[in-house]
């Protein structure tokens, strides 16, 4: 996996670390200042993700419309989940390690790749303008919010609400996209020891000669080959600026719809 990073934050750690090391070649001890400036140093992990649900599958099962007003139209999902439940707790490696929900398993409903809904019953409602072009990628959710990336476990409708209020589906998107799903919102007390950093990759395939994604975490910056979830451990308190880009095999950024999210949660004690 190509991970390369670049930050003034982690760069000044080891700088810091080391004149620790050269005013320590007097008998003095240091140890304590070592290990103060190593747990406030943020870093990046990548996880061994599990594969507990190759067989998941989610699919939309049925759109309703409802004009309201003049200038705007009330959508009703309903999805329906095979081979997972939702509401329940995921027992796996990494629960119990970061964020969880205690109302269990759900869905992620990202519309337009702005910040998701978790949905605990398969069903949700939303509001549009008439006259509106949008993307719904919805996929299944662990409890602690790392998404289920088999082959199934997803679904991305590319649609319009015309200028009657109709919901219009359009062709089925073949352009590679990015969405945007964790780290959200704010994060206080022991949950914000690892955060939880995940996306999800549609109609791209992560590798060393092929896409990637370049991520930026506050000042640390690094490219991903692979597609898998991460933790954010030691972040420091306050504001935390996410941005995830992705690339062609050349590592150009893509444009277009969908290729680039930036987002921005909060840490505090």
């Amino acid at each position: 996996m190509n991970l390369k990073f670049s930050s003034p934050f982690l760069f000044s750690g080891l700088i810091a670390l080391a004149s620790l090391g050269a005013c320590n070649q007097n008998g003095a001890k240091s140890t304590d200042t070592q290990d103060s400036v190593a747990k406030t140093a943020m870093s990046i992990e990548p996880l061994n993700e599990t594969e507990d649900f190759p067989t998941a599958k989610l699919t939309i099962a049925d759109v309703k419309t409802e004009k309201v007003g003049t200038d705007s139209v009330k959508l009703t999902y309903a999805f329906n989940v095979a081979n997972y439940e939702l509401s329940k707790q995921t027992m796996d490696n990494h629960s119990g390690e970061c964020a969880n929900s205690e109302k269990g398993q759900h869905i992620h409903f990202i519309m337009d790749n702005k910040p998701y809904q978790a949905l605990y019953k398969p069903e949700n409602t939303v509001t549009l303008p008439v006259n509106s072009e949008h993307y719904l990628l919805s996929f299944l959710s662990r409890s602690y919010h790392l998404s289920v990336k088999s082959a199934d476990a997803s679904v991305l409708v590319h649609f319009k609400i015309d200028k009657d209020g109709k919901y219009v589906e359009m062709e089925s998107v073949k352009e590679p996209m990015l969405f945007y799903s964790r780290p959200k919102g704010e994060y206080a007390g022991k949950d914000t020891q690892n955060v939880l950093l995940d996306f999800y990759v549609k109609n791209a395939t992560l590798a060393p000669d092929a896409y990637k994604v370049k991520v930026n975490v506050g000042d640390t910056t690094f490219t991903v080959d692979k597609w898998q979830p991460y933790f954010i451990k030691n972040a420091p308190m306050g504001d935390l600026n996410l941005k995830i880009t992705l690339l062609d095999a050349s590592g150009k950024e893509l444009t277009g719809d969908n290729t680039s999210v930036e987002r921005s949660v909060t840490l505090k004690q």
